[in-house]
């Protein structure tokens, strides 16, 4: 089978890379940044609210791939992309180990994908309610927070992944099934259903639109 275009131009791109190609891997980056920048906004932990950003994130990840670049030519068959999102988890897990006074629990340590750490539950909560913190809604919000936290918290870890992937971070189905080491139809499957779940959860959540799940 004859290779696509963007399948051709991928390959001339990791060529260059290949051959010492700093810019060809700054294009390669840029062409998923929005992806790798929603992945952190999803997964930095609210606490760090104001104190890092996403940006600095990717913008460490980059230099981290700019130094371990030969580590994705010893196994070139895995998707670049796929490779990327571990560099920015791994840069995520090591940012959160040095900015938390506690340390995370040991079970959001352990990716269940193969790009970085695992959604947990008060990241997903963080993202459902906003950021808005104005002083008559911060008792009503926190009080949400901790409801919707537990909530999700009693889902399969699994489908709080894939609802993560999918829903939040915006992947194709394709893109969550490599990631998860699973077949596609499992991850629509899963998907499907977590997203039935998130849509009860939402409807036992006073002031919660369903347009959190549009």
């Amino acid at each position: 089978m004859m290779p696509t275009e963007g399948e051709a131009e991928l390959a001339e791109l990791l060529g260059r890379v290949r051959g010492g190609d700093q810019q060809a891997l700054a294009e390669l980056f840029a062409r998923h940044r929005d992806k790798l920048r929603r992945m952190v906004q999803l997964r930095l932990d609210h606490r760090l609210a104001g104190r890092v950003s996403p940006s600095d994130v990717l913008q460490e990840a980059y230099i981290d791939a700019l130094k371990r670049i030969d580590h994705y030519f010893e196994k070139p068959d895995q998707p670049f992309f796929g490779w990327l999102r571990l560099i920015v988890g791994q840069r995520l897990a090591d940012v959160h180990r040095e900015h938390l006074a506690q340390k995370r629990d040991a079970s959001q340590e352990v990716p269940i994908n193969r790009g970085g750490p695992a959604a947990d539950s008060a990241c997903l909560a963080a993202c459902l309610l906003g950021s808005g913190t104005s002083p008559s809604h911060a008792a009503a919000r926190n009080e949400s927070y901790v409801h919707l936290e537990e909530a999700l918290n009693q889902m399969d870890p699994m489908d709080r992944e894939v609802l993560a992937l999918r829903h939040f971070e915006e992947l194709s189905n394709t893109e969550t099934a490599e990631l998860l080491g699973i077949q596609p139809a499992a991850a629509s499957k899963r998907y499907v259903r977590a997203l039935a779940r998130l849509k009860q959860i939402l409807e036992t959540m006073p002031g919660l639109s369903d347009e959190s799940t549009a």
